[in-house]
């Protein structure tokens, strides 16, 4: 593992998560970004195409799904990325098909980072709700 990836790894763990309205406690799904893959800047073209191809995934699966930002604690870095209730596997196989080092995976509220790509640990990072901040509108991102 790089230097590189072991910083991300250590940046996605401080993540929080814009939402219009809560996620229920009791629910198990993945939380899945098509942006910015294996750390890398895309530019705003990259990562619509990205997010489009990802939805497009997600509709295949027929399961429910919402439109989640995650980022930063400080919300400088947000990234538009979809909850979507499936298991852990399908979690993890969409985030390596868009070549994230890791998702998000919330089962009984309880937050979990789970690797994709790279030697990495999966990580629990305590109660979702607690990462949760609740908006009346998401923001437009230019991605």
């Amino acid at each position: 593992m790089t230097q590189f990836t072991s910083s991300l790894w250590q940046y996605y763990q401080q993540s929080v998560f814009l939402l219009t309205q809560q996620l229920s406690p009791q629910s198990s799904f993945a939380i899945v970004t098509a942006c910015n893959p294996m750390g890398s800047n895309l530019s705003a073209c990259q990562n619509r195409l990205n997010d489009r191809k990802l939805q497009a995934e997600i509709d295949q699966l027929k399961v429910p799904y919402r439109l989640v930002i995650g980022g930063s604690p400080d919300l400088v870095h947000l990234e538009r990325s979809w909850a979507l209730l499936c298991d852990r596997d399908t979690g993890v196989a969409l985030g390596h098909r868009f070549n994230q080092l890791g998702i998000y995976f919330v089962e009984n509220n309880q937050l979990h980072l789970l690797p994709c790509h790279a030697n990495l640990e999966s990580v629990e990072l305590g109660e979702f709700s607690a990462r949760v901040r609740l908006v009346s509108e998401l923001p437009e991102l230019e991605f």
